[in-house]
């Protein structure tokens, strides 16, 4: 049996109240007041004080051995060196006290603390290997899903851009063609009575709807990447702009080319048509700059025109600025607008890192 008595047992009652308040005031400031440590990081100044405060109380009576496991304890799974020191501690504080308390030390008693704590530095490396499983499965766990979430978001993409291709196909196929064959019709009717009226009028009512199924195919399927890259598209679409329009457009490319995939450079480009063509009709711009820039962790597509500007509060609600807008959240992009009436207007597209791995 353990004595009650401890070496300096002549401080009285006072002195192990006075360290037991001590050592659960510390552990309440390290593991209730304060963040706990992340596992496998074990503070030293944790382990002075606590250990010091523990001494204290194991000096003055030798009932307080145990109380050292609730300071190591909380590391022990963690550290195997933390919990090899709390069972060589407990296994030495023990005879310590039998010879201070008998004078001798038998070879039973010794016997018996090798054995326990052999006995206990075992069950302390299972359990910090089960601990160290547990870190890898959890490890792996996350991997699997963050695996798991990228392809999903691939197949979504992909699934979106295979659905938009067989829209483009079914329109084109469809109304396209048969809208055409209603112009030629009416194109032939006309030819044997041109002053019919109703006839003009619903020839020129199906050659709009033939333009505009023929737009939204193009819009479902862009033709200049099926052609080139989201780059390449880019410089042709400044290009046509200035032929046609006279003001002064150009496309800046800058960072190292990533691979972006079919839907994200379809959107991207256009986003950058939607921009180019709010700049050509409204903007009264002079010179409309086009930069795609590949960085690190974004891709970021800004069109900038140094027309007249806007409020982009009040135009928020905008049926361009809507469907620019929802084209990257489709995509897991964001759009930003930056204008005032009378200092021009950029638009901004990004695509952030995880989304173009997610893609990739």
């Amino acid at each position: 049996m353990l004595t009650s008595a401890g070496p300096v047992m002549a401080g009285g009652q006072v002195l192990p109240v006075v360290l037991v308040a001590g050592l659960a005031a510390w552990y309440a400031v390290w593991f209730v007041l304060r963040t706990p440590p992340t596992s496998g990081d074990v503070p030293l100044p944790y382990m002075l004080g606590g250990g010091l405060l523990w001494l204290g109380l194991f000096a003055v009576d030798s009932s307080f051995l145990v109380v050292g496991l609730s300071v190591l304890v909380p590391y022990c799974m963690d550290a195997v060196r933390v919990g090899l020191v709390a069972v060589v501690s407990c296994a030495g504080g023990w005879l310590w006290h039998r010879y201070h308390a008998t004078g001798s030390i038998t070879w039973t008693e010794i016997a018996i603390s090798a054995m326990v704590a052999i006995s206990a530095g075992t069950a302390v490396g299972y359990f910090n290997s089960v601990a160290q499983q547990s870190d890898e499965r959890k490890r792996l766990i996350d991997e699997l899903q963050a695996a798991q979430e990228a392809r999903a978001v691939a197949e979504r993409q992909a699934g979106v851009a295979a659905e938009r291709q067989r829209l483009a196909r079914d329109i084109h196929d469809s109304l396209t063609q048969g809208f055409a064959s209603v112009v030629m019709l009416l194109e032939a009717a006309q030819a044997t009575l041109p002053d019919n009226k109703h006839l003009s009028q619903a020839l020129r009512a199906t050659r709009e709807n033939l333009a505009e199924s023929r737009r939204v195919v193009q819009a479902l399927r862009p033709g200049d990447l099926d052609e080139c890259g989201l780059p390449e598209a880019l410089e042709r679409l400044s290009g046509r702009l200035s032929d046609e329009t006279g003001i002064a457009a150009h496309t800046v490319i800058t960072g190292a080319l990533q691979p972006l995939d079919a839907q994200a450079q379809a959107e991207l480009l256009r986003v950058a048509q939607e921009a180019v063509a709010n700049a050509r009709r409204h903007a009264g711009a002079e010179r409309v700059t086009l930069t795609l820039s590949y960085m690190e962790d974004l891709v970021v597509l800004d069109v900038h025109d140094d027309g007249g500007g806007f409020d982009p509060e009040r135009a928020a609600s905008g049926h361009g600025l809507s469907i620019m807008r929802e084209r990257m959240e489709q995509i897991g992009g964001t759009l930003l607008v930056e204008s005032a009436p009378g200092a021009g207007a950029t638009v901004v597209a990004s695509l952030p890192a995880a989304v173009l791995s997610g893609a990739r």
